[in-house]
């Protein structure tokens, strides 16, 4: 948990129209109980990480929603939150040396494969 106090101070240079004139500045942030160093985050990226790359090494051509049915529906794994376009953002991130994709002429979708 990370409290923080609000300032606002005038941000007259450098102001955009449609725009407030007032622009926040936090200080004095006091972090509460962030001793944890991420484990449980890191064992579901990895797991993540894994499970897309056999998918995709086992069914070639494939898109992000069928991986997304694949690890929502058949694996189970509902409490990852995954959709279509946060798996299209999540394979060139972190799996840009194993997971390449090319774009499908006729529907504009990425098609992934192992590179």
């Amino acid at each position: 948990m990370v409290r923080c106090a609000r300032l606002f101070v005038n941000a007259s240079s450098g102001w955009v129209p449609g725009t407030s004139r007032l622009r926040s500045i936090y200080s004095q942030c006091i972090s509460l109980n962030m001793n944890g160093r991420g484990s449980q985050k890191t064992a579901r990226l990895e797991r993540l990480k894994m499970e897309i790359t056999e998918y995709v090494s086992n069914n070639p051509g494939c898109s992000a929603a069928d991986i997304v049915d694949y690890l929502s529906n058949t694996l189970r794994m509902r409490n990852h939150g995954l959709t279509s376009r946060k798996v299209g953002f999540f394979i060139p991130r972190y799996l840009k040396n194993i997971v390449m994709f090319s774009l499908d002429r006729s529907t504009g979708k990425r098609i992934y494969s192992i590179a």
